[in-house]
């Protein structure tokens, strides 16, 4: 059993890791309880059985709740989208996908997959408690969760994010503007909408004003408030990065040296006393890429040789796949960042001319220039949530 922050892994599924929050012993002990009591009022259940039939019922509503979110996983899977990991926590389960599909209409199956799961459920749990001749207490428990996943089922399509509905409601929006982030920001916008109502109604029921709300409506609307005002955020910034392309957040002064340069001269003018860059970027006359040069590298030399021993003799391959076009949208860049997990990337210019680097820290550089908070989250990946 491996922990990873505050959420303990307990094993894997189709190779997903998977973890539980210990938010969710809170749930399985108050399930426990609730479903408990319902089992007592059946005559033939004295307390024991009545506990035990409440937490088999708790255990198995998050097991519906574990499908669900192999529904998303297995449609992002098929995708070919890697799920990072599930997770079961307080207000139900949540797959965190690597990155987001590259269509809309792959976007809605992957948002429809859970709830398509939750109704299939229910009409599973309903078809055995209707014709296997079981005991009543047992045909109660089926129909306890055919009921629990046609609840989960229908909640999990209101639209507005973080629910699937949401999800679904951001690939619609995608597929008439053509724009990802416009999707996501409606989304967002309707969600914070729900989670303002449900945090109202909460409160009415709390009052006793209405008979509708309670404690529980009001946490699941700070929930819901809360995740849907971080994607409103995230949008608003991936909109302000579409704007700009990588040559806008290079980076000032960024690590480029000619090839021709001796050792002395590359460590007198731009090593001592300079920013301390651990590699340079090495370039020609022309000013195109020939290679990179680590700066432990020149242990290697011995300093009688320095200046006798040119940078290009010196420099290693570069890999060019840590490169990008000057005029790609920085939000693909910020794309590019995440998925090759790595802190920066050469900008090359349409004739291959190095321009400099662009780093995460200029990038937030940028939209700290342009007003936007440098601490949004910036996500390129469409993690699924489902509440229970």
């Amino acid at each position: 059993m491996n922990r990873t922050s505050n959420n303990i892994q307990v094993g894997s599924i189709l190779g997903i890791p998977f973890f539980i929050n210990p938010s969710w012993f809170i749930v399985l002990a108050l399930g426990t309880w609730l479903f408990g009591q319902q089992f007592a009022n059946f005559p033939q259940i004295n307390g024991l059985m009545a506990t035990l039939l409440g937490l088999s019922t708790a255990l198995l509503l998050f097991a519906s709740v574990l499908a669900h979110e192999l529904g998303h996983s297995i449609a992002a899977l098929s995708q070919g989208i890697e799920v990072r990991s599930i997770t079961l926590f307080l207000f139900g389960g949540l797959a965190m996908l690597e990155k987001e599909s590259d269509t809309p209409f792959k976007a809605f199956l992957i948002a429809i997959a859970g709830p398509a799961v939750s109704f299939l459920l229910c009409i599973v749990f309903t078809l055995l408690g209707v014709y296997l001749p079981l005991p009543l207490p047992l045909t109660g428990l089926l129909s306890l969760l055919a009921s629990i996943n046609l609840v989960l089922g229908i909640f999990n399509l209101i639209p507005g994010l973080p629910l699937d509905g949401g999800n679904i409601l951001k690939a619609l929006v995608w597929q008439v503007t053509g724009n990802p982030n416009k999707g996501l920001l409606y989304a967002s916008r309707v969600g914070q909408g729900v989670g303002i109502f449900g945090i109202m109604l909460g409160l009415l029921g709390i009052l006793g004003i209405s008979s509708y709300g309670s404690f529980w409506t009001l946490l699941i609307g700070l929930f819901l408030l809360q995740n849907a005002g971080l994607s409103a955020q995230s949008a608003q910034v991936q909109e302000t990065l579409d704007h700009y392309t990588a040559q806008d957040a290079i980076t000032p002064n960024s690590p480029v040296v000619s090839a021709d340069l001796t050792l002395r001269e590359f460590v007198n003018n731009y090593v001592i006393g300079h920013n301390p860059w651990s590699r340079f970027l090495i370039t020609n006359e022309a000013g195109e890429l020939m290679g990179e040069l680590a700066v432990d590298q020149l242990k290697t030399v011995p300093t009688s040789l320095w200046t006798e021993t040119r940078v290009q003799d010196l420099m290693q391959p570069t890999d060019m796949s840590q490169t990008v076009s000057a005029n790609e949208s920085l939000l693909e860049v910020v794309k590019r960042i995440e998925e090759k997990k790595t802190l920066q990337l050469t900008v090359l210019s349409a004739e291959g001319k190095v321009l400099g680097l662009v780093e995460k820290a200029s990038i937030l550089e940028l939209l700290s220039q342009k007003n936007q908070p440098s601490d949004s989250p910036v996500s390129t990946s469409s993690p699924s949530r489902s509440l229970s």
